[in-house]
């Protein structure tokens, strides 16, 4: 099918487009990639009157670091999160988590502001965001506002963000030296978004006990899920296999999944185990500790 018909807008400021979005207000749709917009208008799903493409906006594609924060602009594809020389040495499973992410042609256009905003709990960045608590800044004609991800991603498809705001920016604390991380995933083929999906970070003390734990797990529930009793319950453990076992059980029994066409909730409760096991396993690997 094809989309209806429908009025296409360029603005090369933001000021332009909140102008814009003052204008036609809930007729209005912000596209950026349109990996995720075009595709349900072209099923008629969504028809807005007005698209207002945001990529003539400069500034909102840099990937940056500063301080103790890296500062990803919404407009950066993909495909320039996976092969930014920055992330890969402070903040390397962003690019691992960006090579996952459907198609090289996907990849190309994609956006993470695109991602974050269609707020699927399935989707990559949902995942990373949860992990690592990002922060989102949104930004509208009244000024800038900042969100923590927990309170951004409300539900399935459901955000924070308001019809004359625009996602301008994410902010990442990069992990620290020596910390061990993990992004594991199951898809019914390569490219498809994932059934389930565990991300994790581990840093170990000079004895080798868990120093601090993030553990992450997505397509159990409406967004991703902390897992944050396993988090703190795991301060000051030796990681061996028992514990590995333990957390794995855990993550089986998290959240409330449905079955649907992809997959049945005990399938995936199977998953959420055999990929928290395998995420802790390859994290431990990666800061030199081992189960």
């Amino acid at each position: 099918m094809k989309p209806a018909k429908f009025t296409y807008h360029t603005p090369d400021s933001l000021e332009a487009a909140f102008q814009l979005l003052g204008e036609y207000g809930d007729e209005a749709k912000i596209i950026a990639g349109g990996q995720s917009l075009i595709p349900v208008m072209n099923l008629r799903l969504a028809q807005p009157e007005h698209l207002i493409d945001i990529n003539a906006i400069n500034g909102l594609s840099q990937i940056r670091e500063e301080g103790d924060i890296i500062t990803i602009g919404a407009l950066s594809r993909h495909r320039e999160i996976e092969t930014s020389a920055l992330l890969k040495e402070r903040l390397p499973l962003l690019p691992e988590a960006a090579m996952r992410i459907g198609h090289l042609a996907i990849r190309n256009r994609g956006t993470i502001g695109g991602s974050l905003s269609n707020a699927d709990p399935a989707a990559e960045w949902s995942l990373m965001a949860f992990l690592m608590d990002a922060d989102i800044e949104i930004t509208s004609a009244r000024g800038t506002r900042m969100a923590d991800i927990t309170d951004f991603i409300q539900s399935v498809y459901t955000s924070d963000l308001s019809a004359d705001e625009i996602l301008t920016a994410v902010k990442f604390p990069p992990i620290a030296p020596g910390e061990g991380w993990a992004v594991c995933r199951i898809s019914r083929r390569a490219g498809d978004f994932a059934i389930v999906s565990v991300a994790t970070t581990i840093c170990l003390d000079t004895s080798g006990a868990i120093e601090n734990l993030r553990l992450c797990i997505g397509g159990m529930d409406v967004t991703p899920v902390r897992i944050s009793h396993v988090e703190h319950a795991a301060v000051g453990q030796m990681p061996n296999e028992a514990w590995i076992k333990s957390a794995a059980e855990v993550a089986s029994g998290i959240g409330s999944p449905e079955s649907d066409m992809h997959a049945s909730a005990e399938y995936r409760r199977e998953m959420a185990a055999h990929l928290t096991a395998e995420a802790l396993r390859e994290a431990l690997k990666r800061c030199g500790g081992g189960a």
